[in-house]
Parts: structure tokens; C-alpha cells; sequence
């Protein structure tokens, strides 16, 4: 069989599951990731491994599949930002900065201690509390998008504070590789700091005086789907400045360019159009990814423990410092529990910090095993525990301004 039979085989079967386990997970009455982060578990190297056996003989099945994933996420991080205002998300400039802050300093000051008492040297406990204080909300977003309260003030406080964590977690993956490596020093920090300034100056002028004005000009070329194609040029654009210019994350420039279209008048056929190509196609397939690089098995024995403690020290910092943000900015208790829960939830940023720190020699596949397991409890449990939090009714005084809930 091609290599092209086999990557056509493995996406009929990973879609398939995926909608299948989303759609099981409704009718318990969860959010539909959860049953499609399940189904990738069960397809994935924890139980069947279905990808390593035949007729899956391809060397590059892997690596395709998580590109598409990575495509998948992007879109759904763009679909997060078109539902937002620009105006919603300055106003929660205040709670996004003092949860996003201590949403860092936590895990990373908990993740130290837990390395010390594990007996490990300074600088690998240091890059242990720096992976756990790496969060990906997409899944977040997507269930608070499912629950309809995406554009509620934690919501959007949860957003953006998620750039704020980004960030902080580049710029604090810069200080230590730099202290590690010896290269660069403080020189190479300044430059970090000073193209993430730059790209956020920059995308921030084209996105608030172009991106509208040249989506409308666009939809009047007589070019098929014109917009459409404009729309994913933009976003895939704006994901690549992001991180190959702007030494942040993609997601965070995919985020950023949905944001910025939110203001044109055809927000709703750019998400209408959009949302066909992200949820037919390659959001399923991101959160099914999540489970088929994800080995259960590799917890055992002293790495189970580690993992364990690692799990509860990531729930707790981050809900801890993000929630105490959340407060400091006269959020209410609930309020403040709801945006900590939902920066539990890690994923392919912590993977990427801790393949990097695999890489430099920082942490062992122990530890790499343990952060793992952080990404799958924390995976599994943020959506449920979502739906958990706003099960209950806020209080109408407590509840977001018309203007911040407005279509």
C-alpha cells in the first residue's frame, strides 16, 4: 500500500473516532473533546497503537498527522479570536496580566520545589517548574465555546491570559537555555523581548487598519472561495510571523489574526466557511493526536510516582496562581475558580518545552514520561471540569455587561 493509501486509510479511521467518541461524550452529557482525546488514547501507543501495525508501514504516517494537527489547532485558536472583540479583550487587559503572571510564577516556584525534593540539580528543577507552568488552552477555548461562554468575562480574561503565559514561558525558556549554554547571555533574552515587541507592534498595526479593509476587497474579486483562501493565507501568515519572527507561539498569531478579522463585517461567513474546513477536517484530528503521542505505558514505577506528583503540582499552581490573579482583578471566587480550571489544561506547548529540554540534556525520559502524563491528565480532565464549573448559575450581578456579550 502508498504512502498516500496509508495516510487516506488512517484519516478515515482517526475522524471517524474522533466524531464517534465526541459524540458519545454529548450523550453523557460531557463536552464532545473530551470523547475525542479518549478515542486517541485508545487508538494511540497506550492501548491498540493502531498507527504502528499493518498496513501502516509508512516512517512519515507520524510526522504527517501531527502537521495536520498542527494545521488543526491553528484553526481552532483562529475561530477562538474571531469570536472575540478587541474591545473585550482590552478591557480585560487587568485580570489577563495578574492571572497570566501568577500563572507562571506558581507552577514554576511549586515545579522547582518538587525537582529539589525529587534530587534533582537546580537548573533541571528550574526547567521542570517552567514546563508546567506552559498552558494550551485550545481545548479550553473549544469547550468553553461548546458551553456557549466563550465571550463571558472569564473567557475572555482565560484568553488572554494565555498570551501573557506565552509570553513568559518563552522568555523564561530563553533565560535558562542561555544560562545553560552559555550563549548569548542577556543579549539573547533582549532580542527575544525585543521581536516578540516588534511582531505584536507590527501585526497589531496590519490587523487593526488592513486585515477588514483588504477582506472586503477581496470578497469582491470575482476569485472562487477568494475569501476563504484570503482568510486561511492571513491566519497561516500570522501563525508563521509569530514564531519564526516574533519568538512566540503559532497558536498565539493564529489567535491574534481571528481576533483582528472578529471586527469585519463578514465575520460570519469567514467563521461560517472556516469552521466547515476546521471541524470536518483537522480539529478532530488535532485532539486525537493528542492521545496517539501519548504513552500510559511508560508510567510505571518511579516514574508513575513522579508523574503523580508532577499532575497534582501542575492542577493545583496553576489553578492556585491564575485564580488568585483572577481575584486580585475582582473577579469573584467563582469566577476566579472557573479562569484557574481553565488554564489547567497543557498540551503541545509543554511537549515542545520539554522535547526541548530532553534535547539540552535539562530533563530525562523519566521526567519526559511525567510530563506526558501531566498532558493527558490535564487534557482529560479540564473539559469535564469546564462543564462542572459553569454548571451553576452565576449570579445576574456577576454576570459580563451587555456590550461584552453583543453578536
Amino acid at each position: 500500500m502508498t504512502e498516500f493509501l496509508q495516510l487516506a486509510l488512517a484519516l478515515v479511521i482517526l475522524i471517524s473516532a474522533a466524531k464517534l467518541g465526541g459524540y458519545i461524550s454529548l450523550r453523557l452529557g460531557q463536552p464532545s473533546v473530551l470523547g475525542e482525546l479518549i478515542a486517541g488514547l485508545i487508538l494511540g501507543p497506550s492501548l491498540l497503537d493502531l498507527l504502528h501495525h499493518t498496513p501502516f508501514t509508512s516512517q512519515h504516517l507520524d510526522e504527517t498527522i501531527a502537521l495536520l494537527a498542527e494545521l488543526g489547532v491553528l484553526l481552532l485558536m483562529f475561530l477562538a479570536g474571531l469570536e472575540l472583540h478587541i474591545q473585550d479583550l482590552a478591557k480585560a487587559g487587568k485580570v489577563s496580566a495578574l492571572a497570566g503572571t501568577l500563572g507562571v510564577i506558581f507552577p514554576v516556584a511549586m515545579g522547582f520545589g518538587l525537582g529539589r525534593l525529587f534530587g534533582m540539580e537546580p537548573m533541571p528543577s528550574l526547567f521542570v517548574g517552567l514546563v508546567l507552568a506552559a498552558t494550551s488552552v485550545s481545548i479550553s477555548a473549544q469547550t468553553l465555546m461548546e458551553l456557549g461562554v466563550l465571550r463571558s468575562r472569564v473567557g475572555i480574561g482565560l484568553l488572554g491570559a494565555a498570551v501573557f503565559d506565552d509570553v513568559l514561558v518563552i522568555l523564561g525558556l530563553s533565560i535558562i537555555l542561555a544560562m545553560t549554554t552559555g550563549e548569548g547571555g542577556l543579549a539573547s533574552v533582549g532580542l527575544v523581548l525585543l521581536s516578540m515587541t516588534l511582531y505584536l507592534v507590527v501585526a497589531s498595526a496590519l490587523g487593526v487598519l488592513a486585515l477588514p479593509r483588504l477582506a472586503r476587497r477581496v470578497d469582491k474579486l470575482p476569485v472562487s472561495q477568494g475569501l476563504t483562501a484570503f482568510v486561511l493565507v492571513t491566519l497561516l501568515l500570522f501563525a508563521w510571523a509569530a514564531e519564526a519572527l516574533g519568538s512566540m507561539a503559532a497558536i498565539t498569531g493564529a489567535f491574534m489574526a481571528g481576533l483582528f478579522l472578529s471586527r469585519s463585517p463578514l465575520r460570519e461567513r469567514i467563521q461560517a466557511n472556516i469552521a466547515v474546513i476546521a471541524y470536518g477536517l483537522f480539529v478532530p484530528i488535532f485532539f486525537v493526536s493528542v492521545g496517539l503521542v501519548a504513552n500510559a505505558r511508560m508510567l510505571i514505577g518511579e516514574a508513575l510516582w513522579l508523574s503523580v506528583a508532577m499532575i497534582a503540582v501542575a492542577i493545583v499552581s496553576k489553578i492556585a496562581g491564575a485564580g488568585l490573579g483572577a481575584r486580585l482583578a475582582s473577579f469573584t471566587n467563582r469566577e476566579s475558580l472557573q479562569l484557574g480550571v481553565g488554564m489547567m489544561s497543557r498540551g503541545e506547548v509543554g511537549l515542545i518545552v520539554a522535547t526541548l529540554g530532553v534535547s539540552q540534556g535539562l530533563l530525562n525520559g523519566q521526567l519526559f514520561a511525567g510530563v506526558v502524563g501531566v498532558v493527558i491528565v490535564t487534557t482529560l480532565l479540564t473539559p469535564p471540569a469546564l462543564r462542572m464549573m459553569f454548571a451553576r448559575p452565576t449570579a445576574p450581578a456577576q454576570s459580563p455587561p451587555a456590550a461584552a456579550v453583543e453578536e
